[in-house]
Parts: structure tokens; sequence; C-alpha cells
């Protein structure tokens, strides 16, 4: 896999954008709404923008500290569906599979991004994921993508 340390930023952040997609307002919005998650939850949500090649790649599990509690979303356009999807056992035991594709499905896929844009994109799948991990566990527990 690739590997680019220096693709990372200096100092710790939850969101890395090396594609350009999101304005520096987006990027501090977005790490707010991932403080409070974190806070209320104790899971990590961590972003990822990127068009690969153009990828720190592996370097971000160290940079991040990686465990199970965290989600890593990578989004790439140049995989297709630009909403990409890394998570931790804690997190999986919490949230139904079935999530992620669904998310994947209504805001990653090439029709909405083309027209709204990846930092749409973006933006509305981390308030989904807020969303989600917000709700008490349960059956219906993430049934609907908000």
């Amino acid at each position: 896999g690739v590997n680019k340390p220096e693709l990372l930023p200096r100092s710790y952040t939850p969101v890395i954008d090396v594609a350009g997609f999101l304005s520096e307002g987006q990027e501090g919005r977005i790490a707010q709404e991932i403080k409070e998650i974190e806070e209320l939850t104790g899971f990590k949500l961590r972003v990822l923008a990127q068009n690969y090649p153009n990828t720190p790649g592996l370097a971000i599990r160290e940079f991040w500290k990686v465990d199970d509690n965290t989600i890593v979303f990578v989004a790439d356009p140049s995989l297709g569906n630009i909403l990409n999807f890394n998570v931790g056992a804690s997190v999986d035991l919490n949230v139904p599979r079935s999530f992620w594709s669904r998310l994947a499905g209504q805001y990653g896929n090439v029709f909405y991004w083309r027209e709204k844009g990846e930092d749409a994109s973006i933006e509305a799948a981390v308030a989904a994921i807020s969303s989600c991990l917000r709700e008490p566990p349960g059956p219906r527990a993430c049934s609907t993508i908000n």
C-alpha cells in the first residue's frame, strides 16, 4: 500500500484534505462535529479526502491512532463511489453494516457528488454518521439516512 507520511499535516486534526475538496470553514465545522461525536459516544470519526494516488495511505493509522472505536472515512472519487469506510470492531457491533452501504449509495454515488460536489457528499455523510451514532442501540438503529 501507499505510505506517504509527508502528506500528513504537522499537527493533529481529525480531517485531512489532501485533495482540496473542503474549504477551511467546512473543515472546521466537520472537526467540531467530530469532537462532539467523540465526546457523546466515545467513537472516533476521522475523515481523509484524497484523490488516489495522492494520499498519505497507511501513515494515517499511526497519525490518528486508529483503534476498534475508530471510523476512517475516506472520500476519494477515483474509486467511483466517493464514500468509503473502514470501521473498527466496536463500531461494527453498534452500527448495522447495511448503514454504511446505504450511506454510500445515497451520498457517495457519482451522480450525487458530480451534481452537488465532493464537499457536499462529505458533509452529508458526516451529518448522517453523527445522527446514526447518537441513536440509541436497538434493532431500528441507523435505519434511516438523515
